[in-house]
């Protein structure tokens, strides 16, 4: 379903500010697959979100969705292959309209109906069940424009939206983060809900290693632009957080070994 091969990314290159954001990034992703993604800031994590959804172009390797190669396919276009939801529940949608109508915008993203057909009778019967799923009572508001919702209830209709169209894959960066803890719980619930109803295939960026454990089947721990640990759906069952950070601190001291190695020789 996804494929990034060979991934290099290298920002401000030979200058004093030069950052190695992707250092040969390989990643599969079967579809279905739900794959959590965990690091410390810097680590490349919303860098390589930014490559899969063609906010930026690698310097090196390939990104092949469905079995079509789109490394330099610019963003607009590989959005029918991609639904995400970000960080800010201030992005996403559009604050001065109504939520039925940034519902028919996303649900005909992909299509060539317009606006008017997108809020007919039975597209709005389908607006209205798909809200009903949420538990907000978002249904009973369409007129209500997005700018008044709060902030987990805007993100409940980004992720939402995100999913409408079942897309290829689904990207969500660190969608959680900005809410309170109620609100962050009413989220996850319903990230795990329609993931699992779509079968979607997923990334989700999370600094929350609980989180990052208790959702998907997958998951991978980033750190200085590579990818330095995979658990697989075999072991991720029975993983805990002082797993994770015995592997971090077992893996940061191989590379300082292997560092100090180098050096001396």
């Amino acid at each position: 379903m996804l494929k990034l091969e060979g991934i290099n990314k290298i920002f401000n290159e030979a200058t004093p500010d030069e950052k190695i954001a992707l250092d040969n990034i390989n990643l599969h992703l079967a579809p279905g697959d739900f794959v959590t993604i965990i690091g410390s800031n810097g680590a490349g994590k919303s860098t390589m979100m930014n490559m899969i959804s063609g906010a930026l172009t690698p310097d090196f390797g390939a990104v092949t969705i469905e079995g079509n190669e789109v490394t330099k396919l610019p963003e607009y276009k590989r959005s029918q292959y991609i639904g995400r939801v970000f960080q800010d529940p201030m992005a996403g949608t559009a604050p001065s309209m109504t939520i039925e109508e940034n519902l028919a915008i996303a649900y005909s993203r992909n299509t060539k109906r317009g606006l008017r057909k997108g809020v007919g009778r039975g597209r709005r019967d389908f607006f209205k069940t798909s809200l009903e799923k949420l538990g907000l009572g978002l249904e009973n508001r369409f007129n209500a424009k997005v700018g008044m919702l709060s902030g987990g209830e805007r993100q409940a209709l980004s992720l939402l939206m995100a999913t409408f169209t079942k897309p290829s894959i689904l990207l969500l960066d660190e969608h959680t983060a900005a809410l309170d803890p109620s609100r962050a719980e009413l989220i996850t619930r319903l990230t795990k809900q329609l993931v699992e109803e779509g079968n979607l295939t997923t990334l989700m960026v999370t600094h929350n290693m609980q989180q990052a454990i208790d959702l998907g089947n997958r998951l991978i721990m980033m750190d200085k632009g590579q990818i330095i640990l995979s658990i697989d759906d075999a072991k991720k069952p029975t993983l805990t957080i002082p797993d994770l950070m015995s592997e971090f601190e077992k893996i940061r001291g191989e590379k300082m070994n292997s560092d100090r190695a180098l050096l001396g020789s």
